[in-house]
């Protein structure tokens, strides 16, 4: 007995010993957990992304399937205990549901037996919708601003008909841009520089005629099939995906950026504050945003960071933008005054980048089309109206104001196609098309060479404007309807953005022009993308904005 029990804590000790010999000289024990996905209609199946979430956690993490279908997550990803499994593969399930028990130095084993849906329907992506949608895309883009508030299956699942429709989006046009069905807020007034009148009335009727022709107004099923895009090969394979749920679901975690210190910061959209989460300890601090303007909706935009670290925000409707100390944790408020601060004042972006340069913050004012330069010191804005002298019925929605180096102002034009220069020191203003007409550009980043990187919404492309050479390139999206919101560099020099529409994040080589895209475990309203380039290889972190989730993506191939 006694030799058994010492042979037994012999083995033990071995074990232990060849474990820490093997994390000393960097080789992991094997994958926590590994296995073979596989469908009677395919056998081995690549591209099917495999969740794994252990019980009572708010951390999700995915892998995707190689060519042999074959998936694995490293050691280090999960801690041991049990954990709940899932897939996400169009157009098939789990057979049954499963679970894995991880345990330290094991591997566990555990393969996935796929089955066909019956409803497809459920898992379509709101590209994938408008993928399937009959008619040209002049027909159905407009849907795309559906998407701000809601998924499309709103529509397609509805019975209504083109009259109620006209009602539906009067109803609509009343809600402020961070609506969502389960938080919505009304707005005091309509933007100035956007369709109205009889104009808007005829629109409104033709896109509810065309809405009555795609639900389910006449019957059960919908009169046109249904069209998935194909899962993941390649190199969108090799991704680490990991997703921290919030503790409500109208959180709305609009912008995300991660500090010098790997803390990460998030812009509430829908909510009167701003949050810290810290990815190691699960831990989330929120901070309350004064009100400045009682009785309008709440919620922020834009988050980005001056060189001293400090936090600015524009604050919306509440007609202000905010700075935030992370070191004494105080707001200091600077609401916009005079004329431009009414109902519409929309004050969704503040811009500090290159402030230290001369003391100057750039805002936007989405309600008028119009931008603000505050000085810091003061507290006085300057005004700036590049569409002073727009043509009656003429339109134009100033979405973004972006810093170069030198703190001259670029601004986007989401209504129509032009990328705006205010000169810092002469107030003079440019413009400039994009090689793509309607391309709607919505966000955008300045590069360290003063090359501004741009999200061609409704182009379904990234562009880059060399501000030196006034001269654009473009990179059409591969996936239809991906209209991109924003554009950030990493430091190995590409480029990614994310979906509001295909459940994606897309990352393109500017040299070679090609794109890899990584399909998403959830469905994914993506706005602001921000790369961490702090590691060995650059992270991108994203907030699902209608999922209540921070997602942190990590490219395996470089």
């Amino acid at each position: 007995m006694q030799c058994r029990d010492r042979l037994r804590m012999m083995k033990a000790g071995y074990s232990i010993v060849l474990l820490a010999a093997l994390i000393l000289y960097g080789q992991e024990p094997g994958p926590a957990l590994t296995g073979l996905v596989r469908s009677a209609e395919e056998g081995p199946m690549e591209g099917v992304l495999v969740s794994a979430q252990r019980t009572n956690s708010i951390v999700t993490v995915t892998v995707v399937t190689d060519s042999q279908g074959r998936y694995s997550f490293p050691r280090g990803r999960l801690e041991a205990g049990p954990y709940a499994l899932r897939i996400k593969a169009i157009g098939y399930e789990l057979a049954q549901p499963l679970t894995a028990q991880i345990a330290a130095a094991k591997t566990a084993s555990v393969d996935l037996t796929l089955r066909k849906t019956k409803d497809v329907s459920t898992q379509l992506s709101n590209a994938e919708w408008l993928l399937s949608m009959p008619g040209a895309d002049d027909q159905k883009s407009f849907l795309l601003n559906c998407v701000n508030c809601h998924r499309l299956d709103f529509i397609t699942r509805s019975r209504h008909t083109a009259p109620e429709f006209v009602q539906v989006m009067e109803r609509m046009g009343g809600y402020a841009n961070q609506s969502t069905p389960l938080a919505p807020q009304k707005r005091k007034a309509q933007r100035l520089l956007e369709n109205r009148g009889e104009s808007l009335r005829l629109t409104r009727e033709r896109q509810a005629a065309y809405m009555s022709t795609v639900n389910l107004r006449e019957g059960s099923t919908w009169k046109y099939d249904l069209k998935t895009f194909p899962r993941p090969h390649g190199k969108g394979t090799q991704v680490i995906i990991t997703e921290y749920d919030l503790p409500r679901k109208t959180i709305q975690p609009h912008d995300v950026i991660v500090d010098s210190a790997g803390i990460v910061w998030y812009s509430n959209f829908g909510e009167q504050e701003i949050g810290k989460f810290d990815p190691k300890t699960g831990k989330l601090t929120e901070y309350k945003i004064p009100i400045t303007k009682p009785g309008w909706p709440v919620g922020e935009l834009g988050l980005r960071s001056d060189r001293a670290g400090n936090l600015w925000f524009g604050v919306s409707f509440q007609a202000a933008i905010a700075k935030f100390d992370p070191k004494t944790e105080k707001f200091q408020m600077y609401p916009l005054t005079g004329e431009f601060n009414q109902d519409m004042t929309q004050n969704n972006m503040a811009s500090p980048q290159s402030s230290h340069v001369d003391g100057k913050v750039w805002v936007q004012n989405n309600g008028f089309a119009m931008i603000h330069r505050l000085d810091v010191a003061t507290g006085k804005f300057e005004d700036f109206a590049p569409f002073r002298n727009a043509k009656e019925g003429e339109n134009h929605n100033i979405y973004d104001v972006i810093p170069d180096s030198h703190n001259n102002a670029y601004f986007t034009d989401f209504y129509a196609e032009h990328i705006g220069r205010i000169d810092a020191k002469t107030g003079k203003i440019s413009l400039w098309p994009t090689p793509t007409k309607g391309s709607a550009p919505r966000r955008a980043q300045m590069d360290a060479e003063d090359r501004l990187w741009i999200g061609e919404y409704r182009g379904n492309r990234i562009a880059m404007f060399d501000t030196k050479t006034e001269q654009f390139k473009e990179w059409e999206a591969p996936t239809p309807y991906s209209a991109p919101y924003d554009v950030t560099l990493d430091k190995n020099g590409y480029a990614w953005t994310g979906s509001m529409s295909s459940d994606r994040v897309l990352r393109l080589d500017p040299k070679s022009g090609q794109f890899t895209e990584y399909l998403l475990p959830r469905f994914t309203n993506i706005r602001r993308v921000f790369v961490d380039d702090s590691g060995s290889k650059p992270v991108l972190w994203i907030g699902n904005n209608h999922g209540a989730s921070i997602v942190k993506v990590e490219p395996l191939d470089e």
